[in-house]
Parts: C-alpha cells; sequence; structure tokens
C-alpha cells in the first residue's frame, strides 16, 4: 500500500520547526462556480491544487462535528471521525430534522473511511471520535460503526495519559480497548511529525481546549503539507482562546485553516465573557493572515453567530480573504439545526412514531434507533 512507510514511522520535525516555504501558487478564483451566494464579499477563495479538501459534518450540517477526508497525491486521511447532537438545548431533545442530519452525516463518514489510509482524534470527545457502544440517541454509534471507521487503518491519536483530564483519561483508554484495538496501528502523536512520500502530517503539542487551564483538557492541531500547499485542522481550540495556541497557528502559515470558533452561546453562563472576546479577537486576526478559513462548530451553536462574526467578516474582507462554513465550502447553504430547536418542535409536527419513541427510558432510546 501506499503507505506502508508508515509501519516504519519517520518522525522527521517537531511541531513549530521552520519548514516555510514561499507563498502557495493555489488558484484564486471569485466567485467560485456552484457554491452559494452567501460567499459573495468575503473576498477570493484560495483552492489548493494537490490538497484536497472535503468536510463531511459540522454545525453548518446540522450537527455538532468538526470531520473532515482530506486527500493528496500520497495519502488519505480522515480527520475527527465522530458525529453527535446536543442531549438537550432548550429543554428539547434532538428534533427528527437532526436525526436525518446525523443520519446523512455518519454515511458520508462512513464512506470516506472506506477510502481513508490514516484516522486521527484530535481529543476523546465523541464529536470528535465515534465510541464502541450503542448509542442512536446522541452518537448515532455503535460497535459495528466505530470498527468500520478504525479498522485496518493506521490511527494517530492524542495521548490518553499525559496532559489529559479525567474523562478524556478514562475515554481514550476505552477507545484503546474497543475501536482502536482494530487499528492497523495506534500511535500516540502528540508534538510528532509523520511524512508519507512529499506529504507532511504534523501534530502540535498539546493545546488548550478553550482558555488557559480549561477544565476541558487539551487536544491536538494537525497539518498536512504537500509541497508548497498546507491546510492546518485546528478543531476544539474556541477561536482560539488563547494567545499561545494563535501564535503556533500564525507560525505555521497555512493557506487553509478549519478552525472552531468560540462557544457564544454559553457567554455568562459557562464560560467568561473575556475568553469570549478573546476567542473573537483572536479569530478575527486568524482572517486577517490566513487567505481561507473555515470556521464554526461551537459557534453556530449561537443564533446570533452570524452578527457576532461581522468584525471576522471584516477583516477578511480587507485582506481579500474568505471565511466561510464547512457547508458553504462544499457548495451547499449552512443548515444550523441545533439553535432551531425549540421552533422545529413548535413548527414542525411529530410523527406517531417518534412521539412513541420519544417516551421510552433514555437508556431504551440509547438502543432503539429513532423512527424518522
Amino acid at each position: 500500500m501506499r503507505w506502508a512507510l508508515a509501519l516504519k514511522i519517520s518522525i522527521i520535525l517537531q511541531w513549530g520547526q521552520s519548514r516555510h516555504r514561499p507563498p502557495s501558487k493555489a488558484k484564486c478564483i471569485s466567485p467560485i462556480k456552484g457554491y452559494s451566494s452567501s460567499l459573495e464579499g468575503y473576498g477570493r477563495l484560495i483552492m489548493l491544487k494537490k490538497i484536497k479538501i472535503v468536510p463531511l459534518a459540522d454545525e453548518s450540517f446540522g450537527v455538532r462535528s468538526m470531520c473532515t477526508y482530506v486527500e493528496t497525491p500520497d495519502l488519505k486521511i480522515l480527520l475527527d471521525a465522530g458525529v453527535s447532537l446536543a442531549p438537550n438545548r432548550f429543554g428539547f431533545p434532538p428534533h427528527p430534522k437532526e436525526y436525518e442530519a446525523i443520519a446523512e452525516c455518519r454515511e458520508k463518514i462512513a464512506k470516506a473511511s472506506e477510502k481513508a489510509e490514516v484516522v486521527t482524534l484530535s481529543h476523546y470527545h465523541f464529536d470528535h471520535h465515534t465510541p464502541s457502544y450503542v448509542d442512536w440517541f446522541c452518537n448515532w454509534s455503535s460497535p459495528h460503526i466505530a470498527r468500520q471507521i478504525y479498522e485496518g487503518k493506521l490511527v494517530f491519536v492524542k495521548s490518553y495519559q499525559e496532559m489529559v483530564n479525567f474523562s478524556q483519561r478514562r475515554r481514550g483508554w476505552l477507545f484503546r480497548k474497543t475501536g482502536g484495538k482494530y487499528a492497523k496501528r495506534l500511535e500516540i502523536a502528540d508534538g510528532k511529525t509523520f511524512k508519507f512520500g512529499d506529504t507532511l502530517v504534523k501534530f502540535s503539542e498539546p493545546v488548550f481546549h478553550g482558555p488557559v487551564n480549561s477544565e476541558l483538557g487539551w487536544i491536538l492541531m494537525t497539518s498536512i503539507e504537500y509541497n508548497d500547499e498546507k491546510m492546518l485542522f485546528a478543531s476544539d481550540v474556541q477561536g482560539p482562546m488563547c494567545d499561545k495556541t494563535l501564535d503556533i497557528i500564525l507560525t505555521e502559515q497555512p493557506q487553509l485553516i478549519i478552525i472552531g470558533g468560540p462557544p457564544t452561546y454559553l457567554g455568562e453562563f459557562r464560560v467568561k465573557k473575556e475568553h469570549i472576546t478573546l476567542g473573537m479577537q483572536n479569530l478575527e486576526k486568524i482572517a486577517m493572515n490566513v487567505p481561507v478559513v473555515i470556521f464554526g462548530h461551537h459557534l453556530l451553536r449561537d443564533e446570533e453567530w452570524k452578527q457576532s462574526s461581522q468584525p471576522i467578516f471584516d477583516a477578511a474582507e480587507k485582506s481579500e480573504h474568505s471565511v466561510i462554513t464547512a457547508a458553504e465550502f462544499v457548495g451547499k447553504e449552512s443548515s444550523v439545526l441545533e439553535f432551531r430547536r425549540k421552533r422545529l418542535f413548535e413548527l414542525e409536527p411529530l410523527s406517531v412514531d417518534f412521539e412513541k419513541w420519544m417516551k421510552l427510558p433514555l437508556p431504551k432510546r440509547k438502543l432503539v434507533k429513532p423512527p424518522i
């Protein structure tokens, strides 16, 4: 196989070592044929020529996830193959529309996993990896689904023993014993770089999941570089809310970044206002320095996300850069469902079968697929 050299893993650089190249010769297109009109006014969208990027699941698709498929001439890689739904928003469980969305995203992830040679896991939250137990209520998961994703793959994971909180330590241990046991090779990736032909896959040292000393722990960022092209996957940095994480991102100089925004919907509730402000300001700096920013995740759980992001859009436009959602990147309109949940229950009538399913005890709901 093309990735057989991974069995003799070549760790050649630590994250942050200088390997800068001249600006990419990536093609600039404006407007993008087939893309939604919502891209208009956000500058030029730079399309990398040799690195193919396909977002598969995200809040802009109606679920919680950042799962992305990336392909270079040397490698096919699946980033953070997990997806989930909020168990409760506004006092309501997921709506049938959300279950339709997660089923569709699971199907896309399954198809991508058939092609992927490498799967990554930035941290052990269930919207970023697939657990090996049956849960149709929030994670649309089962042992079969997890095995399908990880079996026979080279799986790069965050350490569950160092720089990890208790919850993720437990989940990481369980992953090694369940879905991870089917991997061709399970490799701790913290701070390492791996070479596949002319493709470099680099993992950061653990960075905070949000603000400094976050109780949510740490994650790994991943960059994929082929010749003079580079993309960066920064999942739950939440802006970032940590200036050191921002410095790492800007030092990497990617042409494209996929990044999670701050959880503005939790402001003054579970997240300090000053942390959210810092995250939004740092995201604005990224928009000024990175040609294409695919953003969302926590940020899109807030009904006012477009209004609060206007300074970020403005900063990108001044630099002739683009800030878009994952759905827009693949030419679709964003379909954010979570913050609309209450209205969905008010306006979209439920089927008799779904109402019966909702009345089941929670443990049984997890074991029975919702009738959608």
